[in-house]
């Protein structure tokens, strides 16, 4: 099979397409739709996202040291495309997008109400890399929508049907393939 080569770039493909909350040191809140989010380490817990430095919710962010990342489902698939090419300086994102903000437990910044996950973070370090800086940060609390918990505990974050973002388009999730260790399972 022939290969083709590309100049150097990013082709990490598929990426969670996640609706970041913030907020200023005034109260100001915005929305900014990241595709460049990752966990980093568990113990303590941690996550990266990477915001361009001219983006509006940059400041915010710097500001505080604090955001939300808000995981994206299908319902919500256009409201995160709108956060995304739309920015805060020229509309009410929450407004046009009919997201509702509820407070945080941890941080300045709200959470989306309508996002079947909230994770609350505080940043430890900044790492300027040219076209975006990473902003490294701790997840200080967690929130998970109690319907799609299961009758012993386990969220099911599939039956919200989350999106993913692959080269400039949104995706569905497709059918489960297996789980963690089904390669190496023994039968029965």
């Amino acid at each position: 099979m022939a290969r083709i080569s590309f100049k150097p770039g990013n082709m990490l493909y598929p990426l969670p397409a996640v609706m970041v909350s913030v907020a200023d040191r005034e109260g100001k809140t915005n929305i900014i739709t990241v595709a460049w989010a990752g966990t980093v380490c568990t113990n303590p817990p941690m996550v990266s996202i990477s915001v361009r430095p001219s983006r509006y919710s940059h400041h915010m962010i710097t500001q505080t040291g604090e955001f939300v990342i808000n995981l994206t489902t299908q319902a919500l698939a256009r409201a995160t495309d709108y956060c995304g090419v739309r920015s805060g300086r020229d509309c009410d994102k929450w407004k046009e997008t009919g997201l509702t903000p509820i407070k945080s437990e941890l941080v300045k910044a709200p959470c989306i109400a309508e996002s079947p996950v909230n994770i609350e973070c505080r940043v430890v370090r900044t790492e300027q890399l040219g076209s975006h800086d990473l902003f490294l940060a701790e997840v200080v609390a967690v929130h998970a929508d109690s319907q799609y918990m299961d009758e012993k505990g386990r969220f099911h974050l599939e039956n919200a049907e989350p999106i993913v973002y692959n080269h400039g388009e949104y995706y569905a999730l497709g059918e489960r393939l297996g789980k963690f260790g089904y390669s190496v399972k023994k039968k029965t």
